[in-house]
């Protein structure tokens, strides 16, 4: 029987996946992971996605990966089980247009993609089995594409963020309660976003919401709660260079992690629901190769990765109060294109 030492050894090095999608066929790339860095590359999946990967969801169990995709049928979802398995059956009602972003409940019961074409975001129950009926549409629809789904770590609300009809202004950001499908439409916030918002995430205790986007300061970020959006938080003292393009938070809320375009191509700050971004934290030794289009923490917060524009196309770093030595590259490096996104598994 092993040791309580040896079963913590065995568990540190325990093998998990982190998920890349890209604009380059085969599209979506996933390797292993452990506290050694990259293993091997898993073998692709038996039915290919249709065009370039916009969106990366895993299911809250792991037992499922969703790609929201350029081309019918638009959302791509995959058993997973150490490795691709069989690709579930297309939804009934596809997604109007192009998969932008994807996101399961916490309940891992309900999948959302949104999408380029009216009604921009659309709803399905989820199970084991797939993809259940469609709900109704919300009704007062987003404005345009959605770039970014997320739900409230509590799963009561879900956030959208995107662009807007030509000629509008804003609000660029849409978020709805959510109780067996949409609710009412909050308020837009007093302060809307400066852009075009590609990113938004929930803080871990459901009391933030943080978009990253085109224009202005490239992120803003709002108090939450069931009444909607507080006052903006005050940017950044340490301003990002430009566009915001996704955020993530630490699991422990206390870090929040944005992808941006231009050097350092990734920005952490600290993070407090009480007074929102505080310092932010050096840059990495070994900088990002090209504009940083997605982040993620691991499950435990040890290492943040940054999906790039350039080859190697993935950085993955040590986390803990700070950047650590950025782990070596993947064995098998992803073709030429532009990784979009990037997920963790969940553990």
């Amino acid at each position: 029987m092993l040791n309580q030492k040896a079963l913590a050894a065995s568990a540190s090095k325990a093998v998990t996946a982190l998920a890349i999608g890209q604009t380059t066929s085969p599209y979506i790339f996933v390797y292993e992971w452990s506290s050694s860095g990259f293993g091997q590359k898993y073998s692709d999946p038996a039915t290919s996605p249709t065009g370039a990967i916009r969106g990366l969801a895993w299911s809250p169990d792991g037992s499922a990966l969703a790609c929201a995709q350029d081309g019918s049928p638009y959302i791509n979802v995959y058993a997973w089980n150490a490795g691709f398995g069989t690709k579930f059956s297309n939804p009934a009602t596809l997604p109007a247009g192009n998969g932008k972003s994807v996101t399961f409940n916490p309940s891992g019961d309900v999948i959302v993609v949104g999408h380029s074409n009216s009604p921009y975001v659309s709803a399905y129950a989820w199970s084991s089995s797939g993809f259940g009926s469609k709900y109704t549409n919300p009704s007062s629809l987003p404005s345009n594409y959605r770039n970014a789904v997320a739900f409230s770590p509590n799963g009561s609300y879900l956030a959208t963020g995107g662009a807007v009809q030509f000629g509008q202004s804003s609000p660029y950001i849409k978020t709805y309660p959510w109780s067996s499908g949409f609710g009412s439409a909050y308020s837009n916030p007093a302060t809307v976003p400066g852009g075009v918002v590609n990113g938004v995430r929930f803080s871990p205790n459901n009391d933030a919401l943080v978009a990253a986007h085109n224009g202005g300061a490239s992120v803003t970020a709002y108090p939450w709660s069931a009444s909607g959006y507080g006052t903006k938080y005050a940017d950044p003292s340490t301003s990002l260079p430009d566009n915001g393009y996704d955020v993530a938070f630490s699991p422990d809320g206390a870090d929040v992690a944005i992808a941006h375009a231009a050097s350092p191509r990734v920005s952490v700050y600290e993070w407090s629901s009480a007074s929102g971004f505080g310092s932010k934290y050096s840059n990495p030794a070994t900088l990002p190769t090209g504009n940083g289009a997605g982040v993620s923490f691991d499950p435990n917060g040890d290492n943040i990765a940054v999906a790039h524009s350039s080859s190697p196309f993935v950085s993955v770093y040590p986390w803990s109060s700070g950047f650590g030595t950025k782990y070596a590259d993947p064995s098998t490096l992803m073709p030429f294109g532009y990784p979009e996104c990037i997920a963790f598994k969940p553990e």
